[in-house]
């Protein structure tokens, strides 16, 4: 027998969650209704295999325990992560889903041997699905960087940026990584450029053909929805070419035009209801600034913790969990 039916009816997960680690790739966004039928469902496999349990004999205490961890623990990691801004929201429902679905150790034969290989004493899946996502991702900056340094764009910010045109940013996500000043962990958001395009009714070509009359907040006479700044939301177009060298540093900020609201930033911003992405008037006219002047720019892409946790999903199903398997190589456990 391959599996219980609990745990053959738990890999219907696998497909739902490669679907969104590709839909989270090249949107950034997934739909609320998919969580609920999948938290359903574990609650239910849950249910199933406890009260299969109970007419044999007292429950197993290892069991309720490992249940209890995987609910009232690593459940609430995914909230208390989302809650202080280390995940998104998806990101949290998909680890809250996936600790419903796998608190225990599922069990599968496959030509007579038994996945997965390696069950650390704990013994709770869905613990072993965020330790091994969690070593995915570290993974993930290591590849930016040698991607990096074969094209031979050796930076500071080599392993957690790309060096990327232009014109690309309006079919990417991630914020970026530079104001015309220097490098910045805090630079605009391409969802909020995406937003402030759509409002004002431009193309990025057409900012970038004339930055200073664009700068001119009198210029924005007639606005329209902003949408959330999905990329399949109505097209912004091309990025045009580059016309003029921005400033240098941060001293040349005043400088830079006699308008009390260049790029009618904070109109932008006074128009909205909610923050967009935590976008300042400053941090929106740096972003302006830099994609009308520049040809290329550093992008800091970000990775969907709902991709790792995915590769993080399947390595435990088929070989059990990694970390554990690297100390018990070494001796450690």
């Amino acid at each position: 027998m391959l599996g219980t039916t609990p745990d053959l009816l738990r890999l219907l997960v696998v497909p739902v969650f490669a679907w969104a680690a590709w839909r989270d790739v090249k949107t950034r966004r997934l739909p609320n209704r998919m969580w609920p039928p999948l938290a359903a469902l574990g609650i239910v496999l849950l249910a199933w295999e406890l009260w299969a349990a109970y007419p044999f004999g007292p429950l197993d205490s290892l069991f309720l325990l490992r249940v209890t961890i995987s609910a009232f623990f690593v459940a609430p990691i995914g909230y208390a992560f989302w809650y202080i801004g280390g995940f998104g929201a998806a990101d949290a429902k998909a680890l809250i889903v996936l600790a419903l679905l796998f608190p225990t150790f599922p069990s599968y034969f496959v030509s007579g041997v038994e996945l997965p290989l390696v069950e650390p004493t704990l013994g709770v899946f869905s613990f072993t699905i965020l330790t091994n996502a969690v070593l995915v991702a570290v993974a993930y900056p290591v590849a930016l960087g040698l991607q990096n340094l074969a094209a031979r764009r050796v930076s500071p910010v080599m392993f957690v940026g790309q060096r990327v045109s232009v014109p690309s940013l309006l079919t990417r996500h991630g914020s970026l990584f530079e104001t015309p000043c220097g490098y910045t962990r805090d630079g605009l958001d391409l969802d909020a450029l995406r937003m402030y395009l759509r409002w004002r009714g431009a193309t990025l070509s057409e900012l970038r053909a004339d930055p200073d009359a664009h700068r001119n907040p009198a210029s924005v006479s007639e606005t329209y929805p902003v949408g959330d700044g999905a990329v399949d939301a109505p097209a912004v177009t091309d990025g045009g070419t580059v016309v003029r060298k921005a400033p240098e540093c941060e001293a040349d900020r005043d400088a830079r035009t006699d308008y009390d609201d260049p790029w009618a930033a904070e109109t932008f911003l006074d128009s909205l209801d909610w923050s967009a992405y935590g976008t300042t008037p400053e941090k929106l006219r740096d972003g302006l600034d830099l994609v009308t002047t520049r040809e290329e720019v550093w992008l800091m892409p970000g990775l969907p913790f709902v991709v790792p946790m995915f590769f993080g999903l399947l390595v435990a199903l088929a070989y059990g969990d990694i970390l554990f398997g690297i100390l018990g190589a070494v001796g450690l456990v």
